[in-house]
């Protein structure tokens, strides 16, 4: 199953190779909708408001793990792409003792710091804070099984297969929402059984895919007489693991940041954000994956030397991501009531009408975030993750400036929160498209390559 992406026509490899990953990524936000519908069907508003600002907080935790992991998955395609065989083992052993170290003080803290959580969200209701609480303290335990899967996931795609993480994550999903019935409905454990069964799903995926891995690939297997680690083998897997991770959490941190100020304006309109924002990882998740899709096969072919392809892959990118995102906020514009109304019972009509407004300004540009992931694939597979924390902090810290200076007029109020997301994504874009048609010719040039 794995796919040499310097060979081929350059759109129709992409795209073969990007819709596993879309799919499994539409499977892996199954773990957060299963655990929101159910908790709102049969808990009510306040268990949603809670799982939902816990699932912003668990994005945030989320992505320093994948942004780790994706860096590192940069190294690897950019070697598998050098026919390098020893140097892709070599990174490989390094960025797991790297990531896995990293995951045991992330979990460490995330503990460590729970009662401060509400303080940081401004969870100010004291019955959602204290259903928000008993969510994360279970939720926590499963963050080494997401390191665990987005790590070997992660390899898998960069030496071509996304085809198996895609089987793995289907059983996990599946299992998820089958424990989510049984735990929230049947046992009534509240919001601890939906936490309990996303966490049992978790450790499914990452241990299954981890030991699918280690049988399949034997660079992954440790050896006898394998040289002690280099430190400048992990300073290089730093170097890549650690840019993607800042640029990874400070997105989703700018978005935590959102959320505590959606949280001081009540009940509804963090009821209606929370369902929103599901919603809206449906809506831009394949150009997401897309875009990482396209990372992977910018990095073969800069490790492989393939300029041209690079180049024209480049451009078809950029025109398929915008066509489907296009696409997407027509229909999410028409269909934003009838979406809502899928998270939300139809006598919420406050929430289901804010959650509406929001998604009708925001949803209309999606094609900003889009060309935005095309970018973050394309500078990390570069060999450029710094530049992928620029316009991460220019999109996101346009969108948290804008958020609480807008709110704070009464002309616009929440509605500033919703605006100043398509905006923070356009300043982005426009940088980022700069930068590569002035600075072109040196992107494109081998003497960085690691």
């Amino acid at each position: 199953m794995n796919k040499d992406l310097t060979q081929g026509p350059v759109m129709r490899s992409m795209l073969l190779f990007a819709v596993p990953m879309i799919l499994g990524n539409l499977l892996q936000q199954c773990y957060n909708v299963a655990d929101t519908l159910i908790v709102s069907w049969y808990l009510g508003p306040d268990a949603l408001a809670a799982v939902g600002s816990a699932f912003t907080l668990m994005t945030f935790l989320t992505s320093i793990l994948l942004g780790l992991c994706m860096g590192s998955g940069a190294v690897f395609s950019i070697r598998f792409g050098q026919r390098d065989e020893g140097a892709l083992r070599e990174s490989a052993r390094a960025s797991f003792v790297l990531i896995a170290a990293l995951t045991v003080v992330l979990n460490i803290l995330a503990f460590l710091c729970l009662d401060g959580i509400q303080v940081f969200l401004r969870v100010s209701d004291e019955a959602i804070w204290a259903l928000m609480r008993e969510y994360l303290a279970v939720i926590f335990w499963g963050i080494a099984g997401t390191f665990l899967y987005n790590y070997f996931a992660c390899y898998l795609r960069a030496v071509g297969d996304s085809v198996t993480p895609l089987i793995f994550l289907a059983v996990s999903a599946l299992l998820n929402i089958g424990l989510d019935l049984w735990f929230v409905i049947g046992l009534r454990r509240g919001v601890a059984g939906a936490a309990e069964a996303t966490v049992i799903s978790q450790y499914v995926s990452g241990l299954g895919l981890g030991l699918f891995a280690l049988l399949r690939c034997p660079q992954l297997r440790p050896r006898r007489g394998d040289p002690p680690i280099r430190w400048a083998k992990i300073r290089e897997i730093g170097s890549y693991s650690l840019l993607t991770c800042v640029q990874q959490s400070v997105m989703n941190l700018g978005i935590l940041m959102v959320q505590g100020l959606v949280n001081s304006f009540g009940d509804t309109v963090m009821a209606a954000f929370a369902a929103g924002v599901k919603i809206d990882a449906f809506a831009y998740l394949p150009v997401q994956e897309f875009g990482n899709a396209f990372s992977t096969f910018i990095a073969q072919n800069y490790g492989a030397r393939q300029e041209a392809r690079i180049r024209k892959g480049l451009k078809g990118a950029v025109l398929a991501a915008v066509a489907f995102s296009v696409v997407i906020s027509a229909l999410v514009w028409v269909f934003a009531r009838p979406l809502m109304a899928l998270f939300v019972e139809g006598t919420e009509t406050a929430i289901i009408a804010e959650g509406a407004r929001y998604l009708r300004i925001e949803g209309a540009f999606y094609c900003g975030i889009g060309c935005l992931f095309l970018l973050y694939g394309l500078y990390r597979a570069l060999g450029r993750p710094g530049m992928s924390v620029v316009l991460t902090v220019i999109s996101l810290g346009t969108r948290v400036a804008l958020a609480y200076a807008l709110s704070a007029v009464p002309l616009f109020g929440v509605t500033g929160i919703w605006w100043s997301v398509p905006i923070g994504w356009a300043l982005a874009d426009i940088t980022g498209f700069l930068y590569y048609l002035l600075r072109k010719r040196q992107l494109l040039s081998w003497g960085k390559t690691p």
